[in-house]
């Protein structure tokens, strides 16, 4: 009797199944479709993809060839080129790399790229605050102390990724022009973080001392 009941259900769940595949087989079969499309589709941009950043990791390597052999025209040209025809993070490290070798013939139009990235919307917040540190690094032996001031404070607060630099620049520029109470100011700051590189530490208490003879007495 039970193999009589079981033999029902069978027949009843097969028409259940058949009823059902005849009535949404053709969904099924377009979901199947884009299923099978859109891996496919995936694996070849995936694909695509990893070609071009070989490409680009090829293109990079040799332009650094060229900055290392002293051909900072053709290094300045190739990380250009690269800059423009790839994207993703060889496009910014292209233009860093542009910039730096622009800067090493002449600081004024390395700070212009440099700023250039700093204001580009679209790149990495890191890399623009490393692009604005650059840019002020390349200037700060012309630049006046409000202009090293705007480029450098922003990038001196408590969570800048490089505050220690910028603090240690921003003191630099104000001692240069014997502004002692700024200096004293961002040497203090590197001073009492306790996150500050032991050197960049051990620099801002040496010139904290130069600071304090060079103060006129009140």
């Amino acid at each position: 009797m039970a193999d009589i009941f079981r033999e029902v259900d069978e027949d009843i769940r097969r028409d259940k199944a058949a009823e059902f595949w005849s009535k949404y087989q053709n969904w099924i079969i377009v979901f199947a479709v884009v299923i099978v499309l859109a891996t496919g589709g995936y694996r070849y941009w995936d694909y695509q993809r990893r070609i071009a950043a070989e490409e680009a990791g090829a293109k990079f390597e040799a332009a650094l060839q060229f900055s290392q052999q002293g051909k900072k025209e053709e290094a300045e040209a190739a990380f250009g080129a690269l800059a423009r025809s790839s994207e993703g993070g060889y496009a910014v490290l292209a233009r860093l790399r542009a910039a730096a070798e622009a800067g090493s013939q002449k600081s004024e139009e390395g700070v212009k790229l440099f700023e250039a990235i700093g204001a580009d919307a679209t790149v990495d917040k890191n890399f623009r605050d490393l692009a604005r540190l650059r840019a002020a690094i390349l200037a700060i032996d012309t630049a006046s102390l409000e202009d090293s001031r705007k480029r450098l404070e922003p990038l001196a607060g408590a969570d800048g990724v490089y505050r220690h630099t910028a603090r240690e620049l921003l003191a630099l520029a104000a001692f240069r022009v014997e502004d002692y109470d700024m200096a004293s100011k961002w040497l203090d700051n590197i001073i009492i973080d306790a996150q500050s590189p032991g050197s960049v530490r051990q620099r801002a208490t040496t010139l904290q001392a130069l600071v304090a003879a060079g103060k006129p007495a009140k």
